[in-house]
């Protein structure tokens, strides 16, 4: 069993839907309501420990009901909420509005702008006993800088997925051991052009696993014979419901199944990323490890 610790936001979503966006001023009826546990980090946490990891959570929530619910949520999955702090802020949230198919978000951070560099450490022993440390950019970026220091002083991988997108410092990337972006927070990431994807996977000294959508994901060949010739991991053909936690679901399968190897554990992560958008809901859809083997037995 896979020992993770994910360091990250902690949010609940609460979805309107609506026949049509209501104009500044204006009040409209909606027709559907409701709330649904989220924030990068929790739903990383949750997509590996249903893949058999043993999951630890760095995170911040507010001293409100949606705090309560969120501890509650992670724990029924089976992560370990000892070190989720509560903050002075309320609980972080994302107010969702989806209509025709579109949507207008808001999220409002809250407590999750509160976890500091003291929590990180008040987890250190976590930390050390880790075999990958993750994070996500959902929380304040000295944070999770501090979180790939410790990670590196206790000699433990540390994987980044950078969203939401911004530029990456020197240092993160030099502690960063696998960043996991999609094409575009990649360009961001590295100041680099979007459409010079393949040549900076294959060529940036910090190791890079890309999504693609349901073209799957790309990385660079570990074998140092390969001189860093680019690998693709196709993606698996579902019926899609619901893409919301896709991504989320690829970095926790990713860190569930790293001891595997990186070709193995981008395969597995690929495939439980391709469940995840067959049932709706972002950790809602996230499968078991029984529900992943039993998909990839009938791929073979």
């Amino acid at each position: 069993m896979a020992r993770v610790v994910v360091v990250g936001s902690i949010n609940m979503d609460m979805v309107v839907t609506t026949d049509t966006f209501p104009r500044l001023g204006e009040t409209l009826f909606g027709t559907h309501f409701s709330t649904h546990p989220g924030g990068k980090g929790a739903n990383q946490a949750v997509a590996a420990a249903r893949l058999g990891a043993e999951v630890t959570m760095i995170g911040c929530v507010g001293a409100d009901a949606f705090g309560g619910e969120m501890k509650a949520t992670l724990a029924r999955q089976g992560v370990d909420i000892a070190h989720v702090s509560t903050g002075r802020e309320a609980t972080g949230i994302a107010s969702i509005t989806l209509s025709g198919g579109d949507n207008a978000i808001i999220v409002v951070p809250g407590a999750n702008h509160e976890l500091s560099p003291e929590d990180i450490d008040r987890a250190s022993a976590a930390i050390a006993q880790a075999d990958v440390v993750l994070a996500q950019l959902e929380v304040p970026y000295a944070t999770v800088l501090h979180a790939a220091r410790r990670a590196r002083e206790h000699g433990k991988p540390f994987f980044l997925n950078p969203a939401p997108a911004v530029e990456l410092s020197g240092e993160m990337l030099e502690l960063t051991t696998l960043l996991t972006p999609n094409e575009h927070e990649l360009a961001t990431a590295l100041q680099t052009p979007e459409g010079a994807w393949a040549e900076v996977i294959a060529r940036s000294p910090v190791r890079i696993a890309m999504t693609h959508g349901k073209d799957g994901a790309y990385y660079a060949n570990p074998n140092p014979d390969a001189n860093g010739a680019l690998v693709h991991q196709p993606g698996f053909a579902v019926e899609a419901v619901d893409t919301t936690g896709a991504g989320d679901t690829f970095n926790g399968a990713l860190a569930a199944f790293w001891h595997l190897g990186i070709g193995e554990a981008v395969r597995r992560a690929n495939a439980a990323g391709a469940l995840s958008v067959t049932r709706a809901g972002a950790q809602g859809g996230m499968p078991t490890l029984a529900e992943l083997e039993a998909f990839l037995n009938t791929q073979a």
